[in-house]
């Protein structure tokens, strides 16, 4: 595994393990037992960088995180997300976005409630999650974290932007506005934009990014065909045919990735290709995933040849329009 900086004296494994996979039930079912076990697995892999969220089953990931890391404490980074209400009651339906809360006292609680679950006296990186515009301009809201960070309670604080409900913008607003210690962003070899533009404003800033999706729902693990059925309880059941249809034959044009490495490999190696990347989060939701994701650590950096075949093809959209 290699390690790269993120922030002022945080350094981060190259991958790391992002815990809703095993926490909320989008990935299947997990008893709190086996949750533990695959975090454990991940530090024992070489990984160090942990990410969770107190909206993920209102703190039961924060919960798990903190009971599977435990006695490794100041051998770990451990990243947790705020800025949603998780202590009112609010009807939501299937995936509904549950509202924002964002004023000073709420953000102390939250915080504090954090702490406890995690079993922690400080957040390594505490992230604003799926921040809109107003979150962005709020004095007051980031005069909170620094005040956290001055009390010793947060080491450094980021944004974690969305995918559907407003991000390029607020992450382009963010690290031209705000100092950052870190912003996660999805991106991946399937679904290269606005990633690129938010990396050009990332080198612009200095800005250390934190990609997660690497393999596009699992697209990019390389196993899936057009007649993949997904479980009841995998939320890639409610995609339409046409994302798993057209994402395979997107696939089927990366071969030359996999001389070496596997495509998830592969996969997680493009990412890591730019500098400004610190880390990636995987999707892990089994032993499995661990090894072969970990090994990426230490697999061959892509050459120049390969990067601009990628990007030729992104550009060609993956020959589909050809091919069909």
């Amino acid at each position: 595994m290699r390690y790269r900086q993120l922030a002022p004296d945080i350094r981060v494994s190259e991958v790391g393990f992002g815990n809703w996979t095993v926490t909320t039930g989008w990935w299947g079912d997990y008893t709190r037992r086996e949750a533990v076990d695959l975090h454990r697995r991940a530090f024992d892999a070489g990984i160090t960088f942990f990410d969770t969220a107190d909206a993920y089953a209102e703190g039961y990931a924060e919960e798990v995180l903190g009971e599977a890391l435990a006695d490794v404490r100041d051998e770990v980074v451990i990243a947790t997300k705020f800025g949603y209400d998780i202590v009112s009651e609010h009807e939501r339906r299937g995936q509904q976005e549950r509202p924002h809360r964002t004023d000073t006292d709420y953000l102390r609680a939250a915080l504090d409630a954090s702490l406890k679950r995690l079993g922690v006296d400080a957040i390594d990186l505490y992230q604003l999650h799926n921040p809109r515009m107003a979150h962005l301009d709020d004095d007051d809201l980031f005069a909170f974290l620094d005040g956290a960070r001055e009390a010793g309670k947060v080491r450094a604080y980021g944004i974690a932007l969305g995918p559907k409900i407003g991000w390029r913008d607020e992450g382009v607003h963010a690290m031209r506005t705000r100092s950052l210690g870190g912003v996660q962003m999805i991106h991946n070899l399937l679904e290269q934009d606005p990633g690129r533009e938010l990396l050009d404003v990332a080198r612009e800033t200095g800005t250390r990014m934190i990609v997660r999706v690497p393999h596009s729902s699992g697209m990019l693990e390389g196993n899936l065909t057009a007649d993949t059925v997904f479980p009841e309880n995998d939320h890639r059941r409610h995609r339409p045919r046409s994302w798993l249809v057209e994402g395979v034959q997107k696939v089927d044009r990366l071969g030359f990735l996999t001389r070496e490495m596997t495509l998830g490999q592969a996969a997680l190696r493009w990412i890591l290709a730019d500098d400004h990347v610190a880390t990636t989060l995987p999707n892990i939701y089994g032993a499995e995933q661990i090894g072969q994701f970990a090994a990426a650590g230490d697999a061959r950096d892509l050459t120049a040849e390969e990067l601009a075949e990628v990007a030729a093809l992104y550009e060609r959209n993956f020959d589909l329009a050809a091919a069909g």
